[in-house]
């Protein structure tokens, strides 16, 4: 009789192991919710130059931050290419991570242009394209359409709204936004990329660099700018400033992940 039951019990185990591989071997991707790959590879030239495995990896980080963070559409339509635009600017700085996420981001919302400190689009001075929130805006983060789309539509361009605000989340995550990636970059690099930045703001003041002059604003805005140019146009930055490239690597390219 023992000898009966355990027969059944390893035939029933059998059977849905057998049930699991094959319904398994019939999806595309169990890991992926969402088929986002053709407007990755339409819109996303980080993505485009991917190989095949890491391109799978990058459409699973895209859906779990998307599982992860409401996208709010204000004065627009809901749409996939917003979502996965905004979601490519969230992974591609810490695509080298590991599995590390932005702490405490929860909503991105999204307004059609520019808008304001009041957070109007339709009104008054408006300026602003992208804003991480702070006090009540805590956890959430603002931007504009048309900018965000510029960033990756514009095969010319060496700036990317989108990855410029998820840069100023990730300096942020240290405790302090600075423009000092104190939790990316090894200690010894440290004094090095202030000696670097500063050099690169006096000569962006002197009007002695192609370097977005927004950049000069601030330590925390210049990491913010060179980080955009890193990631949009990193071959024309590895020429023109092999330097502050060198040290942009050790920065998103870490020999350690922040797992």
């Amino acid at each position: 009789m023992t000898f009966i039951i355990l027969f059944s019990a390893l035939l029933l185990v059998s059977i849905l192991v057998s049930f699991y591989f094959a319904k398994r071997k019939h999806r595309k991707n169990p890991l992926l919710r969402f088929d986002f790959r053709n407007i990755l590879l339409e819109d996303v030239s980080f993505f485009q130059d991917l190989e095949d495995a890491e391109k799978t990896r990058f459409e699973i980080e895209v859906n779990n931050f998307l599982s992860r963070v409401t996208v709010e559409f204000i004065g627009l339509e809901e749409n996939d290419q917003d979502k996965v635009l905004i979601a490519a600017s969230a992974i591609i700085p810490i695509f080298n991570f590991g599995n590390w996420q932005y702490p405490n981001l929860t909503n991105v919302i999204l307004y059609p242009d520019t808008f304001n400190h009041e957070f109007q689009f339709k009104e008054g001075d408006r300026s602003i394209l992208g804003m991480v929130g702070n006090g009540y805006l805590n956890g959430q983060m603002v931007l504009s359409q048309k900018a965000l789309r510029e960033g990756f539509l514009n095969a010319n361009t060496k700036g990317s709204t989108g990855i410029h605000e998820f840069v100023h989340l990730l300096d942020k995550s240290d405790g302090a936004v600075d423009g000092i990636p104190s939790l990316l970059l090894d200690k010894s690099y440290i004094l090095p990329w202030i000696k670097v930045m500063h050099q690169e703001i006096q000569k962006i003041n002197r009007g002695e660099s192609d370097i977005n002059p927004y950049g000069a604003t601030n330590e925390s805005e210049f990491l913010a700018v060179v980080a955009e140019y890193f990631f949009t146009q990193p071959t024309k930055m590895e020429q023109k400033h092999p330097e502050l490239y060198e040290l942009l690597k050790k920065v998103f390219v870490p020999i350690k992940n922040l797992e």
